[in-house]
């Protein structure tokens, strides 16, 4: 299953920005480094029409909840506009903000 078909799925900048900031900050944590570098990848794929990662190298990466829930927005992107804002709302609800500790460290020196 390719994702290079997800930017098209947007209903505006808008809507896309909020899932990016979901992702950003509420899946990728630093603490992670891993996880975290394949869902910058798949944030970015979001936008993109070339690609920037796999389902096959987000299961390889990305922990079993976390994966659930970016299955479950490729499924929403590619359902309708009201199903994307149904799983931001869900996400926002279910994942913390993350705290950057890589920000946090370069701002204590």
């Amino acid at each position: 299953m390719t994702l290079t078909d997800l930017a098209n799925g947007f209903r505006d900048d808008e809507q896309l920005q909020r899932v990016q900031a979901v992702v950003h900050n509420r899946l990728a944590d630093d603490r992670e480094p891993q996880e975290c570098r394949y869902l910058m990848r798949f944030w970015w794929q979001l936008r993109m029409t070339y690609r920037e990662v796999t389902v096959e190298e987000l299961r390889q990466n990305v922990g079993e909840r976390k994966l659930e829930a970016v299955l479950d927005l490729v499924d929403a992107v590619r359902s309708s506009h009201e199903e994307i804002d149904a799983w931001a709302d869900a996400a926002e609800e279910t994942f913390p903000v993350v705290l950057d500790r890589g920000s946090g460290a370069a701002e204590e020196q």
